[in-house]
């Protein structure tokens, strides 16, 4: 089948790189990530790669947001379509877009892995793809990749800048979705874009696949998570919270809007890790945007949540690069930024500063306080090219997200 590929595709090498080794492998690989953030360019870098590794190689791409692929919405639907167009001479490539949108997908890619002449590719907008019972059929037979909004390196990229104060100061205010390097970049123009780019996903990913029936309270919700990043919540406090603003709502409801709202990618919750008694607390977390632009398009820009919003700048970089990522609990002290990656542990704080006693005595002094000998830095957005204070690194957030 011949694709007609934009000629504009920016390659995203460390998600391409990871997708490699399996190539041409029985195995499944998925994408999965919030709407917009680049998933269906990096099937279309797969199928450039596949071209040019085999330039004969025979390619079936469905994209369930074109209108060509309606008549496709059920697993057996989806299982008869590939294999009446799949090639009978040579392996098929099969690139499937937005497949949370077939009913029991996971039952036809189970069959279609079966051939041994189809290499199968697929993306979704929703964190519970391969959950649960779709994880236990497809169990050791998919790998899953999160794509993640641009990472600073790939903004300057996309954008083509250079590593400047400025170009940062662009990055934090209106995030990393791909599609920005085709507008301006003024306030009026990219939050009316990103504005939009949340509606769809919550209509889409939220509204419409759960039946969402308090929408009012979905948006009230999403606004008063925009307005604490970073800060410690659960779900009672917030109920809590939002009672004293006459919107009455149970901590359980509060918890599944919460759930729905991180499946579709738009916020991260990350749970709290007790640093001495190495366990996960089970009430307490904290939330993140994905996409600090769709948050500012809500909530604004503002100075006063500075210091906030650079700490969801660095919690999505250590993402992109990897880490698993909790928010420690040293008795009574806060360390931001538990990180762990192939059996190694990294103990991250954030501030805007460290030019004063008090924020260096909190910063660095719960780091010295953490018994191991893991690495510990703290991250501002100083300038500062000196000494470490008794062993702990201090890093210039655009020296970090270079890295």
């Amino acid at each position: 089948m011949n694709i007609q590929l934009p000629e504009d595709i920016q390659l995203r090498t460390a998600y391409i790189d990871r997708v490699k080794p399996f190539i041409g492998k029985k195995i499944i690989k998925v994408f999965t990530g919030q709407r917009r953030v680049g998933k269906s360019y990096l099937l279309f870098q797969l199928i450039q790669l596949i071209q040019k590794q085999e330039p004969k190689a025979e390619i079936l791409y469905i994209n369930k947001e074109d209108l060509a692929f309606t008549t496709i919405k059920t697993a057996l639907e989806l299982n008869d379509y590939v294999l009446a167009h799949k090639s009978k001479q040579r392996k098929t490539y099969v690139f499937i877009d937005e497949i949370q949108e077939i009913r029991h997908f996971e039952e036809a890619l189970r069959s279609l892995l079966l051939h041994n002449d189809i290499d199968l590719y697929c993306t979704g907008s929703n964190a519970n793809l391969l959950s649960g019972d779709v994880a236990g059929l497809l169990s050791g037979r998919s790998i899953e990749i999160t794509v993640y909004s641009l990472s600073y390196v790939e903004f300057l990229l996309f954008h083509k800048l250079t590593n400047t104060p400025q170009s940062l100061e662009k990055y934090i205010k209106y995030g990393g979705l791909p599609y920005l390097k085709h507008l301006e970049l003024t306030d009026s123009i990219v939050f009316e874009y990103l504005k939009n780019i949340y509606g769809t996903i919550v209509y889409r990913d939220i509204i419409n696949r759960y039946a969402v029936r308090n929408v009012t309270f979905l948006e009230q919700l999403t606004l008063f998570l925009a307005g604490n990043v970073g800060s410690l919540f659960s779900a009672k406090k917030i109920s809590d919270f939002l009672k004293s603003q006459n919107v009455n709502i149970a901590p359980n409801q509060v918890q599944t809007y919460i759930q729905y709202l991180v499946n579709a990618f738009l916020i991260h919750k990350v749970q709290r890790y007790d640093i001495i008694g190495k366990r996960v607390f089970e009430f307490g977390e904290k939330f993140y945007f994905e996409n600090l632009g769709i948050r500012h398009g809500l909530w604004g820009f503002r100075p006063e949540d500075r210091g906030k919003i650079i700490e969801n700048v660095v919690y999505n970089h250590l993402l992109f690069k990897g880490y698993s990522v909790k928010v420690g609990a040293l008795n009574d002290l806060e360390i931001d930024f538990v990180c762990e990656k192939e059996g190694e542990k990294r103990y991250i704080q954030v501030a805007l500063t460290a030019n004063e006693t008090k924020t260096i005595e909190r910063e660095f002094g719960n780091l010295q306080k953490i018994s191991d000998n893991y690495s510990k830095e703290v991250i501002t957005l100083d300038d500062f090219q000196g000494n470490t204070f008794e062993g702990i690194k201090q890093t210039n957030l655009r020296s970090f997200l270079i890295e």
